[in-house]
C-alpha cells in the first residue's frame, strides 16, 4: 500500500475536496417544462421548443397541453410535426384584432395539445422537444405558458405557477419568454428566437462548463503533482562537491 507523508496526504485531500465541490455545482437542476430560447425581441417572429422532460421512473409522458397567455396574443402559431405525436390546435377571440401584414385578426391560438401514440411517450429519463414558431411577437415584457404534462398512469405534472421577478422559484414554475424592446434598427422580422436554434442555447452552455470543470480539475493535478516533486526533491541528498 503507498503511504503519503503529512504534506503531500494534505494536498490530495485537498484536491479531492475541491474536485467534489466542483461537480456538485454542476449537477442537473430540477427539471421541469421550459421554452428555449428564452428570450426573443417584440415584433419579431421566432421558433422556439417547449422541452419536456420525463421526471416519472415508471410511466410515459402521453400528452402536453401549452396555453398561451390571453394578455399577450400572437397572429401567427404553427407547428412542427414531432414524430409519434399528433398536435390540436385551439382559437380564442381577440379584441382588438391583431394585426399581421397589414390584417387584422380576430382569432388567436389559445392552446396546443400534443397527444402520444401507442408507445411514442416520452419515457422514463428521456425528454422531448415540441417546436412552434411564433410571430409577430406581442409588446410585453414577457410571454407565461401554463403548461399541463399528463403521464400514462393518469398523474398530471401543472406547470403553471407564473415565476415573480427577484424571488425564488416556485414549485411548478410556467415557463417564460423573456422579451425585449426592437431597436430602432432593428427589421420586422428580427427575432433572438430566430437566429438561435432550439436546443442550442442549452448544449453550449453545458459544453461550456465541462470543459471548465476539465481544465480547473487538470490545473489542480497539475498543482498536486508539482507539490509532490517539489518534496520528493527536498527529501534527495544534495551531492558533495
Amino acid at each position: 500500500m503507498i503511504r503519503l507523508r503529512r504534506p503531500a496526504l494534505a494536498v490530495a485531500l485537498a484536491l479531492t475536496a475541491v474536485t467534489t465541490a466542483v461537480l456538485g455545482l454542476a449537477g442537473p437542476a430540477s427539471a421541469h417544462v421550459t421554452v428555449n430560447p428564452t428570450e426573443a425581441t417584440q415584433g419579431g417572429y421566432g421558433r422556439f421548443a417547449f422541452r419536456v422532460p420525463n421526471e416519472s421512473d415508471t410511466a410515459s409522458t402521453t400528452r402536453v397541453e401549452v396555453v398561451l397567455p390571453e394578455n399577450a396574443p400572437v397572429g401567427s402559431v404553427s407547428t412542427m410535426p414531432v414524430p409519434g405525436w399528433t398536435v390540436k390546435v385551439e382559437k380564442r377571440k381577440v379584441d382588438p384584432p391583431i394585426e399581421v401584414h397589414g390584417s387584422q385578426l380576430t382569432e388567436a391560438v389559445s392552446k396546443l395539445t400534443w397527444t402520444a401514440a401507442a408507445n411514442a411517450g416520452v419515457k422514463p429519463g428521456e425528454f422531448q422537444e415540441f417546436p412552434v414558431s411564433m410571430g409577430p411577437l406581442p409588446q410585453a415584457d414577457r410571454m407565461v405558458f401554463k403548461v399541463l404534462q399528463t403521464y400514462s398512469d393518469g398523474n398530471v405534472s401543472r406547470w403553471i405557477e407564473e415565476p415573480t421577478p427577484g424571488a425564488e422559484e416556485p414549485e411548478n414554475p410556467a415557463p417564460v419568454l423573456a422579451l425585449a424592446a426592437a431597436s430602432p434598427s432593428a427589421t420586422p422580422n428580427a427575432s433572438a428566437g430566430a437566429a438561435t436554434p432550439a436546443g442550442d442555447d442549452d448544449d453550449s452552455d453545458g459544453a461550456g462548463t465541462a470543459l471548465g470543470i476539465a481544465g480547473l480539475v487538470a490545473g489542480l493535478a497539475g498543482l498536486v503533482l508539482g507539490g509532490l516533486a517539489f518534496l520528493r526533491t527536498r527529501r534527495e541528498p544534495v551531492p558533495r562537491a
